[in-house]
Parts: C-alpha cells; sequence; structure tokens
C-alpha cells in the first residue's frame, strides 16, 4: 500500500514537468523568453533558439563555427545546409526496419493468401465430388442428431445440390 501512495505522488509532482515551455528566443530588449506559444512575427528568425519539439540548438565548433558567429562566407554554407539535411545514421537503421517490416508484412500477406487459395481448391475438390455423388442418383444416409441413418428425400436432395453448387460457384473460378 505504502508503494502505491509513493507512486500515486511521483505521478502528481512530474505532472507539471510535461507543461514546460516549448519555444525560446531572445526578444528585442536581449532578454531571453520562453513560451509554449510561437514567437510573434517580429523576431527575426537568427533570435529563434528553440523550437516546439526540437531540441536546443548545439554551440558551434570547428567547421560550422563561422556559420554561427553570422559572416557573410559562412551564409552559402548555412543555407546549403538548411536546405538538403543530410540523413544520419539514425534515419539509415530507421529506413532498413521499416524495410524489413513491409518485406515481412508482405510476405505474411503472401502466405495468408496462399493459405486461403489452398482452402479454397480443397473445398471445391470436395465439393465437385460431393456434387458427383448426388448427380449419380445413388441413395444418401446421413446420420441424425440421434445416431440413427436417415435416407435423403428427393427434397433434402435438391437442397443439398443448391449448397454445394453455390461453393462450387464461390470457390471453383
Amino acid at each position: 500500500m505504502k508503494f502505491m501512495h509513493w507512486l500515486l505522488v511521483g505521478c502528481v509532482v512530474a505532472l507539471p514537468l510535461s507543461a514546460s515551455a516549448q519555444w525560446q528566443w531572445i526578444d528585442k530588449d536581449g532578454k531571453k523568453v520562453f513560451s509554449d506559444q510561437a514567437p510573434p512575427p517580429d523576431v527575426p528568425e537568427k533570435n529563434i533558439l528553440r523550437r516546439s519539439g526540437t531540441p536546443p540548438p548545439r554551440p558551434a565548433t570547428g567547421i560550422d563555427a563561422p556559420a554561427a558567429l553570422g559572416t557573410d562566407a559562412a551564409a552559402p554554407k548555412a543555407r546549403e545546409s538548411a536546405a538538403a539535411p543530410k540523413p544520419s545514421g539514425v534515419d539509415k537503421e530507421l529506413e532498413e526496419k521499416t524495410k524489413k517490416a513491409e518485406a515481412e508484412e508482405k510476405a505474411k500477406r503472401a502466405a495468408e493468401e496462399a493459405k486461403v487459395a489452398k482452402a479454397k481448391a480443397d473445398n471445391c475438390a470436395r465439393a465437385r465430388e460431393g456434387k458427383s455423388t448426388l448427380d449419380s442418383g445413388i441413395r444418401i444416409a446421413k446420420v441424425n442428431a440421434k445416431g440413427e441413418r436417415e435416407f435423403m428425400d428427393d427434397s433434402a436432395r435438391v437442397a443439398e445440390q443448391k449448397r454445394i453448387q453455390s461453393v462450387i460457384d464461390s470457390d471453383c473460378k
């Protein structure tokens, strides 16, 4: 019971964490602003530090350092990298997993379709055998609920022929 109490307390304490700010930008006075709504349209793109659903940008180092400083030489490089993002290893792994899952699903569907086709072929063969037996005119007996043998009369024979013909029509295409 005590564990349940602490679990409930932990859930209540963690609840406000989900409502944290999702946007971060620097306003015209140079102050950092945190909000769950997008910044106003007058805030320049370079002042937006964090967007909704994206992690904060990493500090620029090495080759990308000029781009972070805003020099003119780095502007074309920054535009190229923004226009054509390169897939990371995680994306490749995700693509491979997706392709593998799609292939497995396709194989599973093909196996299921083959199973259904085989069942239809078996039903067709049995229905044709039953139809030939009924059409031969020999007396056919069935066992009733009491375990007694009963011979089919003409009306039961006609009903069974119609039923078998419907199976042939649906499964023997």
